[in-house]
């Protein structure tokens, strides 16, 4: 910005500021909108994130039940959307972002005055006070999304990167410049990585580091051509962060930290992207998932995709050198059962097929000018001190899950590899109560020599290793998925069971809650990201049954991330395949014969269909060992080839994975 915009955005600061110090003493509006204002004004003079905290969220504005309790429905929704639009003022008074802090300030300004000119005649329109909603959206949607497109790719975004690189970590006192909410945990980690020795930590991030260029070599990328990478992660690791932003330069890489998305027409309702401190309530992140319904319509996405596309034409020198997101995510937290409130705003179905449209044709736009095939990625994730008191027990295993034996674990999924690949589809069943019966069709094998079906994954870009996964072929992938508990994006489900008939997922339920309408709404809206259908994009068998054990041992399943739930099991992702817009290039297992079941019947035809979307999003579902009955592979003559009977490895030189499930089930 020129000096004087700059000058400018200083002069109506000033004058915001000013208005808001009046407000609290002003007692001219209806006293139920007069508290409101009140508040809104003290927390603009103040920030901080405690009124959003349990216990005391449910008497603040940020509740939009509590809003329409006290200011009625419809105004009450669109009010608590703007109270909790303003709590990004804390991180941008951090950062010193005076004019994002100033065009929320603004936009509070102005639904104040308005509800002054309305005082008297009186409730105020609904539908004039969502209009000034809206028109701050759009008014600066350049600004929120060129931004969020910049914030990913630019180096000179180095907020974050500088509080890492320059602050005394030995001591947590510097988490509190980052402007998110930091909770005891963070602390406690961030306090317990101080105390390891300069090689624990350079081992973490050698680990997490590697993985990332692994990434390039198996893919046969040329990660020269690239010059920076984006850190994701969890307020708390920066020890880890610092060592492995070094580990980066040495590959030439210069480190981009985004913060997650603020603006709500940035946030994902599912899920936080980029660095993040702790959720202060996450009742309020699922109570506001859906606020984008105040906005969204076909004008918004045509607008955001026109954004989109300018930010990054203007950026493309920056998106090409872009090698992707290298993902550092954390476990441990205590599991989440949302209460489902009736107040809260949610999206038409309309509203929700426009949402599907723009994200599948965000995909293509950074598709276009970060190719899938050119980037990478790696995600590695630890447990924080909220799994309890065996945290540093746990912490320790964790490591160790994560840096297995790579030879060892390549030659083991080869033997199961070869046994699966036999058979035109694979059955897997459930026990202990678990109604699992499904069957799974195979991509058909025309070369074995040269050829194979399923991919042997080990460490690398999926941290920790232990898995050999598939595309399944759609047409004949049918029957009945079902598990007794588990936790998806940090939700919980009870004996949730998805129906599947070629390929795609034709029914669900599971009983969270005592309706039937509201298990499907839930599934359908976190699962199923509101898709009518998704196909089973992929099957795989999950072989790391040391982290089974460790999960096992200290009782700690509804805890983990998905990225080792995934490998406790066999599971099944819904959405897109794990090769995703990169279908096209040639992938080989460590064998050196080349992975055929790249694409499946529906993503064959983006090669002639114009209209053909991804789905932009892929859920795992993983089966507990203590839950699994078998795996048989199924040739077309019927002949059978177990790879798991009775929870166990049968093949030959696949036993040593038995015995941690042995030790977990305490035999």
């Amino acid at each position: 910005m020129s000096d004087s915009q700059l000058s400018d955005i200083a002069e109506r600061y000033s004058l915001a500021m000013g208005r808001i110090r009046e407000i609290p003493d002003e007692n001219i509006l209806k006293e139920k909108y007069r508290e409101y204002f009140r508040r809104g004004a003290l927390f603009f003079l103040d920030p901080s994130y405690g009124d959003t905290l349990p216990g005391r969220y449910e008497e603040s504005y940020f509740d939009p039940a509590r809003a329409v309790r006290d200011l009625g429905d419809g105004i009450g929704q669109l009010l608590s959307f703007v109270a909790y639009e303003s709590l990004n003022v804390i991180p941008f008074r951090a950062e010193k972002r005076l004019f994002d802090e100033l065009i929320l300030i603004e936009l509070f300004l102005e639904i104040y005055s308005f509800f002054l000119s309305e005082e008297g005649e009186g409730t105020p329109s609904k539908e004039s006070l969502k209009s000034i909603i809206r028109s701050f959206v759009f008014d600066y949607m350049e600004h929120s999304v060129g931004e969020r497109v910049r914030a990913q790719i630019d180096p000179a975004n180095d907020f974050a990167l500088r509080i890492i690189m320059e602050s005394d970590l030995s001591e947590p006192s510097y988490l509190e410049a980052f402007g998110e909410y930091i909770d005891d945990d963070t602390r406690e980690i961030s306090a317990y990585l101080a105390s390891l020795p300069e090689e624990r930590i350079a081992a973490l991030a050698d680990t997490f580091t590697e993985g990332f260029r692994k990434g390039f070599i198996i893919t046969n990328k040329d990660i020269t051509k690239k010059k920076t990478v984006c850190i994701r992660y969890s307020l708390g690791f920066e020890r880890v962060v610092r060592e492995a932003v070094r580990n980066f330069e040495k590959m030439g890489l210069k480190t981009v930290l985004m913060r997650r998305a603020l603006y709500s027409a940035n946030r994902n309702s599912s899920v936080r992207v980029g660095y993040s401190g702790a959720v202060s309530n996450k009742q309020m992140e699922f109570d506001h998932r859906n606020d984008k319904a105040v906005f969204v319509d076909r004008a918004f996405l045509e607008r955001k995709l026109e954004i989109l596309e300018k930010a990054y034409e203007e950026h493309k020198e920056l998106a090409g050198v872009f090698a992707g997101p290298a993902v550092l995510e954390t476990f441990g937290e205590e599991p989440f059962s949302p209460v489902i409130k009736k107040e809260v705003l949610r999206e038409t179905r309309a509203q929700q097929n426009i949402m599907l449209k723009l994200s599948a044709e965000m995909g293509k736009i950074v598709n276009r000018y970060m190719p899938g095939e050119e980037r990478s990625f790696t995600i590695i994730s630890f447990p924080v001190p909220k799994i309890g008191p065996d945290f540093r027990a746990i912490f320790d295993e964790t490591v160790r899950v994560n840096t297995l034996d790579y030879e060892k674990y390549r030659n083991i999924q080869e033997k199961l590899i070869l046994a699966l690949e036999k058979g035109r589809f694979v059955r897997v069943k459930g026990r202990n109560g678990n109604r699992t019966d499904i069957r799974i069709s195979l991509c058909p094998l025309k070369n074995p020599e040269k050829e194979t079906v399923f991919e042997n994954c080990v460490a690398d870009v999926n941290i920790p290793l232990g898995e050999v996964f598939t595309s399944p072929s759609l047409p004949g992938t049918e029957g009945i998925l079902h598990v007794s508990e588990v936790y998806l994006f940090g939700l919980r489900y009870e004996n949730l069971e998805i129906r599947v008939k070629d390929g795609f997922v034709t029914d669900y339920t599971c009983t969270n809650f005592s309706s039937e309408e509201e298990n499907k709404e839930y599934i359908k809206e976190n699962i199923l990201h509101n898709h009518e259908t998704l196909p089973v994009g992929e099957f795989a068998i999950g072989t790391n049954t040391t982290a089974y054990a460790m999960a096992k041992k200290y009782g700690i399943f509804s805890k983990l991330e998905i990225l080792i739930a995934e490998k406790t099991g066999p599971h099944f992702a819904f959405g897109d395949t794990c090769y995703s817009r990169a279908e096209d290039i040639p992938v080989y297992n460590p064998d050196g014969r080349e992975i055929i079941s790249r694409d499946n019947e529906l993503t064959e035809k983006r090669k002639t269909d114009e209209s053909f979307r991804y789905f932009e999003c892929h859920t795992d579902v993983t089966i507990p060992y203590d839950e699994l009955g078998s795996i048989v592979s199924v040739d077309d003559e019927g002949n059978e080839y177990p790879v798991i009977m009775n929870g166990l490895f049968v093949l030959e030189g696949t036993e040593e994975l038995n015995a941690p499930l042995s030790f977990s089930s305490g035999t």
